[in-house]
């Protein structure tokens, strides 16, 4: 009786620990039905993304992408590392689209053999500003094509990204250089 009695208070806990916890977003994510890449390419500046090693310590960050003969997307990230004198630090990669319905599912590389998820989820008719995330939801990025947005669009497109259920607390706002 008393093992009984042991195991269904366990039990009962375990129950609420589980109701309790922090639910992860695992509903499908949908990317932007149609992407003209040659529209797309060009410059975008960085206006928020989530923290990640490979951007720690960037400021200035912008993506240049350029279509290739081959229907590959040749990319440039560039960024100022603040701790290294604003050093410039770029990386240059490569995507595909994996998705050519909608040009809107990418993977991209830095470094041969290994790709990541580049889901364009939300794009500006005139091109003009985007949200960028994986399906997994670790990553996202907000870029325009100008390095300031109006206060407004950006409430907006976190919004956005709260909607498409990304926590938006984490985002950290890119200090970009005024041109």
């Amino acid at each position: 009786m008393k093992y009984l009695v042991i195991f269904i208070i366990i039990s009962i806990l375990l129950i609420a620990l589980a109701c309790c916890a922090p639910k992860k977003n695992t509903a499908p994510l949908n990317a932007v039905p149609f992407v003209d890449l040659a529209k797309y390419t060009g410059r975008w500046f960085e206006i928020a993304r989530y923290p990640h090693r490979f951007e720690k310590g960037c400021s200035a960050v912008t993506a240049d992408y350029s279509l290739q003969e081959d229907g590959t997307i040749e990319v440039l990230n560039q960024c100022r590392r603040e701790e290294e004198s604003n050093r410039i630090k770029k990386a240059k990669g490569k995507a595909k689209v994996v998705d050519t319905q909608s040009n809107a599912k990418l993977k991209v590389s830095f470094f041969w053999p290994f790709y990541g998820d580049y889901w364009i989820l939300k794009l500006d008719p005139d091109y003009q500003y985007a949200i960028v995330g994986t399906p997994s939801r670790k990553y996202v990025w907000i870029l325009s094509r100008t390095p300031i947005i109006p206060e407004k669009l950006l409430e907006e497109l976190i919004e956005d990204i709260r909607f498409f259920g990304y926590d938006p607390d984490l985002l950290i706002m890119t200090k970009q250089l005024q041109t």
